[in-house]
This record gives structure tokens, C-alpha cells and sequence, in this order.
């Protein structure tokens, strides 16, 4: 009777220390996220007239269909851009996304939508190596050598984005391309709360991306930037 108690009382300390450590878990996922908005929500803009003038517009990349189209929300931050620029709040387009692979090509998917909307081909420049918002985010500062920047994506994700560059050193701002409702908007704001973990995360241990490679200004002639 003794030993069985015994046994029960150990194994009611284990779940004791495991829901303490789950506790413990969420609580800095939290601090983490209130950290991320806290410090990034004074920069973020819903109204194109109220963001300030920046010399360039990062456009963050999303997925693309086998046809090489945009999604909704890839199209939506394109329109946005397009808007800063014609509103003149920016004189150039980074479009930086994921074309790591020859047949999935996120960044000409987004030059070639840009071009059909009567985007001036020079103003255009191309990141071919943003896998993730950290990448797209460091890339900009040491290959393209972005200073004052207006980042592009929507509003579930602008926090991290604005937190990331301006922990780089960029002057930097955001505008929520919010311009409809999206499927799985509640699971994507979900998985956010990890995303802020992981950024903060590649922060402290200073990480790279995967690749850098030769300086291509972003005041010069962006077609060094195409493939």
C-alpha cells in the first residue's frame, strides 16, 4: 500500500512539472509576441497617405499557382505597392520571395504582374534568395543595401516583418494589404505566435541566410538583379 502510494505521488510530481513546463512554454510565447507588436505597432499603417515616403517598397513573397499567378494575398500586396508608387510614398519595388527551385519562381511572378499593370521595368528589382522574413529582411540591408524601406504583406504578419528590419537597423515601415477575407487567416495568425519565436530567435544568434552574394544597390540598374 505504502510502495503504491509512493509510486502515485511521483507520477503526480511529473504532471505537475510537465504542466508547469507547458505553462512556462506559452508564457514566453506571449511575452515574446507582446514584445514583437509592442515594439513594431507605432510603424504600421493602414491608410497609404498617412505612411511616410520611403526610397523603396519590399514586397514579401507568397505562394504562386503552377501557372506562375499569384495568389490572393501576394496579389494584394502587389496592389499595395503599386498604389505606394503611384501615390509617389516610394521610388522602387523589391520583390523578394522564393525562387529556389526552377519551377516554382515567386519573384518573376511578381515582376511579370507589376509589368502588366504599367510598372516601369527599372524600378523593379528582384530577391530571388528570400526564402523566409528574415532572409527577405537582411538581403535588403546587405546585398541591396536598402536604408529607408515600406514592407508589404498583410496585417497578421507586419508586425514581425517591421519588428525584424527595424532590429536590423532599417528605417522601416509597414502598410497592411488587407483587401478581402482570406481562408485561414485565424490559423495563419495562430502560427504567428511561433513565427515570433523563431525570429527573435535568428536575432540573438545572429543568423545568416542561406545566401548572399554580390551587392546589388538599389539605386542601381535592377537588371543586374534578374535571372
Amino acid at each position: 500500500m505504502h510502495f503504491s502510494y509512493l509510486i502515485k505521488n511521483k507520477q503526480i510530481k511529473k504532471l505537475k512539472y510537465f504542466a508547469l513546463c507547458c505553462i512556462g512554454l506559452v508564457a514566453i510565447i506571449l511575452i515574446i509576441h507582446f514584445i514583437v507588436n509592442l515594439n513594431s505597432q507605432k510603424y504600421i499603417y493602414t491608410n497609404i497617405e498617412a505612411v511616410p515616403e520611403c526610397y523603396t517598397a519590399l514586397v514579401l513573397g507568397a505562394h504562386v499557382s503552377k501557372s506562375g499567378y499569384p495568389s490572393d494575398f501576394l496579389q494584394d500586396r502587389m496592389d499595395v505597392a503599386i498604389e505606394l508608387y503611384k501615390s509617389k510614398k516610394i521610388k522602387r519595388f523589391l520583390l523578394s520571395g522564393d525562387h529556389g527551385q526552377i519551377n516554382y519562381d515567386e519573384v518573376n511572378s511578381m515582376k511579370n504582374y507589376l509589368l502588366s499593370k504599367g510598372i516601369q521595368i527599372e524600378d523593379i528589382f528582384l530577391d530571388h534568395a528570400g526564402f523566409d522574413s528574415y532572409s527577405s529582411i537582411l538581403r535588403a540591408k546587405e546585398v541591396f543595401e536598402v536604408n529607408d524601406v515600406i514592407i508589404v504583406t498583410q496585417a497578421f504578419h507586419l508586425p514581425r516583418a517591421v519588428f525584424l528590419a527595424r532590429s536590423k537597423g532599417l528605417n522601416a515601415f509597414g502598410i497592411s494589404a488587407d483587401k478581402r477575407k482570406y481562408s485561414a487567416i485565424n490559423y495563419l495568425k495562430f502560427r504567428e505566435l511561433m513565427a515570433n519565436v523563431k525570429a527573435v530567435t535568428e536575432l540573438i544568434i545572429h543568423k545568416k541566410p542561406k545566401f548572399l552574394g554580390n551587392k546589388i544597390p538599389i539605386t542601381a540598374d535592377s537588371r543586374l538583379s534578374y535571372d
